[in-house]
């Protein structure tokens, strides 16, 4: 069933559908959200209640797709959060790269990908991905959160304006922040990739 017929059968009252938005949302939710406060339980906490947000204001959702929409609650709840934690400080975001590789998200910041790139080693893969995920957690809250809807999850720079409630050369600027950031983090690490580094060439050129 297309997710715009999921979308209207939701609004009428159908769990069922709702429930089939869920399914087809949740990683994205669940990915930004653990991205963004750096532990699984505060993250499936902020996705869960998101979720809950959404289907209550349903009728709400005007000329955005649902996924923009809904990272537009999950964003704005977890920034929340960490302002809540910056009073009251109880987990560490160094935390984020903690733990043992899973299956959250197979997704990686276009800007880090190397679509010329063959099959390379498990370690090696794993390694970068750590790096990146330590470096995203470097970022301050405003721009990590820019970058993950732009760069990982793809939202347009307007999408992301809107959902951030901020001026679209907010939203720019963030990102290029954020970008460099990234990768001035990745080279003290060793771990800049090869297409990074080839834009950083052309940059200068």
């Amino acid at each position: 069933m297309e997710e715009q017929t999921l979308l209207q059968d939701a609004r009428r009252g159908n769990l069922e559908a709702f429930n089939q938005l869920v399914l087809i949302h949740q990683n994205h939710a669940y990915s930004f959200a653990y991205r963004m406060l750096g532990e699984e339980e505060g993250a499936a906490d902020a996705a869960q209640q998101a979720f809950l947000s959404a289907y209550r204001h349903l009728n709400e959702l005007r000329g955005e797709s649902f996924r923009s929409w809904l990272l537009r609650i999950v964003a704005n709840a977890c920034l929340d959060e960490l302002r809540r934690r910056k009073r009251r400080p109880s987990v560490s975001l160094d935390d984020l790269a903690a733990g043992e590789e899973d299956d959250r998200s197979d997704e990686s910041l276009s800007i880090l990908a190397d679509p010329t790139e063959g099959p390379e080693s498990a370690a090696v893969r794993s390694d970068l991905r750590r790096s990146i995920e330590d470096c995203l957690s470097l970022l301050p809250p405003d721009q990590r959160a820019t970058v993950l809807l732009v760069d990982v999850h793809a939202l347009e720079y307007g999408e992301a304006a809107r959902a951030l409630r901020v001026a679209l050369g907010t939203v720019k600027s963030r990102v290029a922040r954020a970008r460099a950031d990234l990768r001035d983090c990745l080279r003290a690490k060793g771990e800049l990739p090869p297409q990074a580094r080839r834009l950083e060439s052309e940059a200068h050129a």
